[in-house]
Parts: structure tokens; C-alpha cells; sequence
């Protein structure tokens, strides 16, 4: 585009786009679409993306692959909202956080179009003159729900078949309303559900139109979690009917009465106080998140729904919390007065709070009783709750990892593209990692993790003492002693260590892979090496001075970073082990009175140098054979000790 004067810049293709409401769609040099947003007002906003104004982290590298784009003008901004989920669902654009499994949810839908609206159960969303209710967790959940409902309240199923044939009956006299009633008892034949009492008996003309409508808000308010509602309606009919001496009539209302009863029963009881709010969370992965959103409804957990998203650790947490409230929020129709989230969204910069702004404005038009806000908990059971939804979410993540196979391809592809990155003869199905810990060249110690095919290979763990003399902490000659070390030609011969990795990476950057480097060499080895360095995540290789930035959220990213924090705390863990022995050995040596015989006998009365350190000096007292000064003194130098292991521990430097 450049070398072409003719052909204008994509600054200033975005100056000739329409100031209205739209959407527009990012696209690479192959025309693929690559993110679509919306926006009040075309052109300011996309004029922010060209002049990187837009503050979120993965803006830059979006603009960098962007080499055209499209807009579609719409009238409002609620057209604006519902046109991205659409466009969102058909591109599945690589910067869009999207739904990522293909699970159609069950829903609950309310023929509202009808005279006689009947009830179903469907996976449909967007019919016109229907109302859904729902997502629900399972097909299970949403049918046992309409199960429920119609033995509580009368009103059709959209299943039977008298029920189609009397709403044809009603479709082929227009205008006769008023005398509906006598046309379906005319032309009508009772359905089962009528005879056996669960059927209002629409389909012969038992109930009119009317009464049936105060069926449907019922059920509707019912399908809300307003249960209460219904409760106290059922209530007074039955005590109307029993004044009536109806008491057949008050007899049905009761059994209704006792079904709404046993189901609450058998629902968790999360809030003494009646609220309506949905408590959201979240679990991420590198490149994969789950939503679990627990709807509570008069202080009752009704109902659970579970999300798979194809974003994780690669977005911000408030971008990837926003982008699912969008879609959730456009599809469903059951909004409560609050939404509980792990994050402050309305505090969020930018883009960010305008779109959840947005989103709820509209849903304080779409429901005009209803005024909905989005709350941080920071204690209490709203915290609690959000705990819970967090924990399952990450089960919902970790179920379909194993069910979808998503952590073996994953796994694969992170071998093709180090494979790739590293230049490699071949995948690196056998890594070797490098790590050393130290505390001021005291306690040196290094460690050696395997990955084999991608997954940690525990049995072939190694970790090594340092020989060398040091002063200070020098991470050249500890790597150079270990790499020499396990190289040697007898432990390359030794089947207990393996075979030659496919690729040895040292945590940290370059001098230690310089270290790495000339030991190989000394021992004539090929060996494919690099260096990961902690600050950037950047990868150090031989042959180039600048480092291999492998991308955020890739695959092979995310598996090189595992295998270096798993040496990492491989080789911390055996340095503190050699630290605290060294220093509770050391201890009991230097108080006055106690010898070998008095050290067992402590040793024996408490178990364990832990249990040792945690005791007062009146337990340790009660020991047979120790006095009560040489109690005190041990005492006093395991009080001494355990300061000087805190104060350690806060200054630990570990490479």
C-alpha cells in the first residue's frame, strides 16, 4: 500500500467512515475478519485503533496483522449490540473472546404470539414472538422444569397436538375473538392433559383467553425465580375456594402449593434475605477459560450454567469478563438486579466500561422495572458464592479438556512450533531443563526436569549437589559443573538418565546459556540449546543476538514457561531442604548441656525438628533428662533459629 501514492492509508479510509452506530470488522491481508466490534459513533472509535489510542495490551499487535476493514451502519446501538454477537458468532475472529464450544444450550420459550401461548422446550433462541427463560445446565434441568411448572400451573404444551389443532382453529377465524371460546368447544377434542387435570382445557374451550393470560404471567414470573409471587397467589385461591366451600378447587391448588414446597426444599438456600443476582466466575488458562454463572433468585441458587471461551491468560481478565456478560446477557431474557463479578468493570479504562455500559443501559430499556448493577464482593456469602462459581468453572474447564482432547492438541502444536521458532531438526519430543538455586553461594544446588512428549516426566528428575568452592552466588560455573555432569560420557551411557534430549533449555538468558554452550562443546556434543529469561519471557539461541519472542498465549510459549517453572521449583525445593537440615542439625550442637544422649531423647519425645521448634520451654522441660536451664536454653536457641530462618527466607535470592 505503501508504494502505491493512489491508494489511501487506513488512517484515512477510517476519516471517510460515517459518524453513526454500526459495526465494524478488522481484517488481515487474507480478508479475514480478525476482530468486529461496535461502537456509538464509526469513526471515533476506529480511529482509536489506528492511532493505538485504545489501551488494551493486544491492540498493537492486532493493528500490526490489520490491512483492511469493513463497517455496517445500523439505526441504534441495542441493533449495534446484537448485530457483534451475530457477526462475532459467524467469523469466530481470532481477538474476539467467543464462545468456544459449539453446545447449543436448552432454553424454556413462551409462545407469546399465540392467544393461547403454550410452553416448550428448545434450543432455538431468536424466534420472533417467543420469550425464553434459561440457558439451563442440561436438557434434564429444563424438562423436569416444565414439569414442575405445568403441575403447578395449568397451561398448554406446545408438544400437543390438540393444542397446534386449536391454534389453527383460532389462525382460520380472525377477528372472532370475542367468541373464541364456544369456536374451540365446537371444534375442539379434550387433550390428556386435560382429563388427568394438568391441561387448562384451551383446546375445548374450558378457560378464556383471559384467565389462561394470567396463567402465562404466572409462569413467567415463575421462569424468573419469582416464586414467591406465584406462592402468594396459589395461596389466597386456595383460601378464596375454601371460604367458596369449593373445597374440591382448593384441594387441586393445594397439591400445586406442596410441589412448589418440596422443590424449594431440594434448592440450596444461599441468602436469608429474598435477592435476585447471578454470581459469575471465571478459571483461566493460557489460551482457554470457562464461565460458571450461579442465577439466585429470592435468595435461592435456581438454577447453574457452564461456558467454555477461547480466550484465557492471553486477554486481560476485565476484557474477557466484558466480552462475556455481552454475549450472555444478549441472550437471555432473564435479567436480575445484580451481577456479581471477581472484577471492578465499571472502575475499567476505556472500551471496556463503555461496553458494559452500554449493554445494561439497554437492559434498563428492554426491562423497564428493572435497573440492574455489576458488584465486586469482598466478603461475606456473595464472596462465598463467587468462590464456588470460580471453583466450577475450572472443573467445567478441566471436563472439557479431557472429553475434547483440547490439552494433547495443544500439546502437539507447542512441539510443532518450538519445532518451528528454535529451528530444530525435529519436534522436540525429550526436553531437558536447567535450573540453580543458591542463597549467597551457600547451598547450591541445580536441578534437572524431563518433559517427554510435552508432559512432565517425573521418574527422570534428577538433581545435583554443586562441588565447586564459591563465595558468591555464580550461576556460570554452578551451570557449567551440572551440564558437564550429566553429559558426562558415563551418564550419557547410564539408561537410568535417559536418552539425548531433543533440546536442553537453562533458565535465564544469556550468560547462562554462554555457559551452557562452551560445556557442550568441551564434550563434543550437538545438543539443540536455549536460554529463557524470566523477565520478558524471552528465548536466547545461539545463532542470533536478538532473542526468539515466541507469541503471548502460544502454545509453545506456554510449554517452555511450564517446563522452566517446574525446574525452578524442582531446584528450590531441594536447596531448602538442604538449608533447613543443614541448620537443624546444627542447632541442637551449639547449646551448652546438650549431647548426643540428650538430643535423642528430645528428638524421640517430639517426633520431628518441627514439632521441636513449635514447642514452649515448659514442654520441653517435661522431656526425662533435661533440666530445667538446659530447657530454657533450647528454647532459646530454637526461638534465635527460628528468626534467622525468617529473616533467610525474606532475603533468599535464588537464580
Amino acid at each position: 500500500m505503501a508504494g502505491h501514492d493512489n491508494i489511501p492509508t487506513l488512517a484515512e479510509q477510517v476519516s471517510r467512515v460515517p459518524t453513526q452506530p454500526g459495526c465494524y470488522l478488522w481484517k488481515d491481508a487474507k480478508g479475514d475478519v480478525i476482530y468486529v466490534g461496535k461502537a456509538k459513533n464509526l469513526r471515533a472509535r476506529m480511529r482509536q485503533y489506528v492511532t493505538l489510542q485504545d489501551e488494551r495490551q493486544k491492540i498493537p499487535l492486532m493493528m500490526q496483522l490489520v490491512a483492511s476493514f469493513d463497517y455496517i451502519v445500523v439505526e441504534t446501538e441495542h441493533e449495534a449490540l446484537v448485530l457483534e454477537r451475530n457477526l462475532i458468532g459467524q467469523y469466530h475472529p481470532y481477538f474476539n473472546v467467543d464462545l468456544k464450544d459449539d453446545k447449543s444450550y436448552p432454553f424454556i420459550a413462551i409462545t407469546k404470539g399465540d392467544l393461547y401461548p403454550a410452553i416448550k422446550y428448545t434450543r432455538e433462541r431468536h424466534k420472533p414472538g417467543t420469550r425464553y427463560f434459561g440457558p439451563y445446565t442440561d436438557s434434564r434441568a429444563a424438562r423436569e422444569t416444565i414439569d414442575t411448572l405445568r403441575k403447578v400451573i395449568p397451561i398448554c404444551s406446545a408438544s400437543c397436538a390438540e393444542w397446534r389443532r386449536c391454534r389453527r382453529t383460532i389462525e382460520s377465524h380472525k377477528g372472532e375473538e370475542d367468541i373464541v371460546n364456544m369456536i374451540c368447544a365446537q371444534n375442539g377434542r379434550p387433550c390428556f392433559d386435560y382429563h388427568v387435570g394438568r391441561g387448562p382445557g384451551a383446546c375445548v374451550g374450558a378457560i378464556s383467553p383471559a384467565d389462561y393470560a394470567k396463567n402465562v404471567k404466572r409462569v413467567e414470573r415463575f421462569l424468573s425465580g419469582h416464586r414467591k409471587d406465584v406462592v402468594d397467589e396459589l395461596t389466597s385461591e386456595m383460601t378464596d375456594a375454601a371460604e367458596a366451600l369449593d373445597f374440591e378447587r382448593a384441594a387441586r391448588v393445594k397439591r400445586r402449593l406442596e410441589v412448589i414446597r418440596g422443590l424449594d426444599d431440594r434448592q440450596q438456600v444461599v441468602f436469608p434475605s429474598s435477592v435476585d443476582i447471578d454470581v459469575i466466575g471465571f478459571y483461566r488458562e493460557e489460551t482457554i477459560s470457562a464461565a460458571c454463572v450461579f442465577v439466585v433468585r429470592e435468595g435461592r441458587t435456581v438454577r447453574t450454567c457452564e461456558f467454555i471461551l477461547d480466550k484465557g491468560l492471553d486477554v486481560d481478565e476485565e476484557e474477557l469478563q466484558s466480552g462475556f456478560l455481552k454475549r450472555y446477557y444478549d441472550e437471555t431474557a432473564d435479567i436480575p438486579a445484580e451481577v456479581n463479578l471477581s472484577v471492578e468493570l465499571e472502575d475499567a479504562v476505556g472500551v471496556v466500561c463503555n461496553h458494559i455500559i452500554d449493554l445494561f443501559n439497554f437492559i434498563r430499556q428492554a426491562h423497564r422495572e428493572r435497573s440492574c448493577h455489576l458488584h465486586r464482593p469482598q466478603r461475606g456469602e456473595k464472596h462465598r458464592l463467587l468462590d464456588m462459581a470460580s471453583k466450577n468453572a475450572r472443573h467445567a474447564l478441566m471436563r472439557y479438556m479431557m472429553r475434547t482432547g483440547y490439552a494433547d492438541d495443544r500439546t502437539n502444536q507447542a512441539l510443532l512450533e518450538l519445532e518451528s521458532a528454535l529451528a530444530l531438526p525435529s519436534p522436540p519430543l525429550r526436553i531437558e531443563c536447567f535450573d540453580i538455586s543458591t542463597l549467597h553461594g551457600t547451598f547450591t544446588v541445580a536441578s534437572m526436569v524431563v518433559f517427554t512428549n510435552g508432559r512432565a516426566d517425573k521418574s527422570q528428575y534428577r538433581r545435583f549437589k554443586i562441588q565447586a568452592e564459591l563465595d558468591e552466588a555464580n550461576d556460570f560455573v554452578s551451570m557449567s559443573e551440572v551440564l558437564g555432569r550429566r553429559y558426562a560420557p558415563e551418564r550419557m551411557a547410564d539408561e537410568r538418565f535417559g536418552s539425548r534430549p531433543d533440546l536442553l533449555v537453562v533458565d535465564g538468558g544469556k550468560p547462562q546459556l554462554t555457559a551452557a554452550i562452551k560445556q557442550l562443546e568441551a564434550l563434543g556434543l550437538d545438543i539443540p540449546v536455549c536460554g529463557l529469561a524470566k523477565a520478558d519471557e524471552e528465548v536466547f539461541v545461539p545463532w542470533d543476538e536478538t532473542p526468539v519472542v515466541l507469541p503471548t498465549g502460544s502454545a509453545s510459549l506456554y510449554l517452555i514457561k511450564q517446563v522452566r517453572d517446574e525446574s525452578h521449583r524442582f531446584a528450590i525445593t531441594f536447596h531448602r531442604e538442604l538449608r533447613d537440615k543443614a541448620m537443624t542439625v546444627s542447632v541442637l550442637d551449639d547449646v551448652p548441656g546438650v549431647g548426643p544422649t540428650r538430643k535423642r531423647a528430645l528428638m524421640r519425645h517430639f517426633g520431628s525438628m518441627k514439632r521441636l521448634r513449635a514447642a514452649s520451654e515448659q514442654e520441653i522441660a517435661k522431656v526425662r533428662g533435661i533440666p530445667a536451664d538446659v530447657a530454657k536454653a533450647v528454647h532459646e536457641a530454637l526461638v534465635a533459629w527460628n528468626a534467622e530462618r525468617a529473616e533467610a527466607a525474606a532475603g533468599h535470592s535464588d537464580s
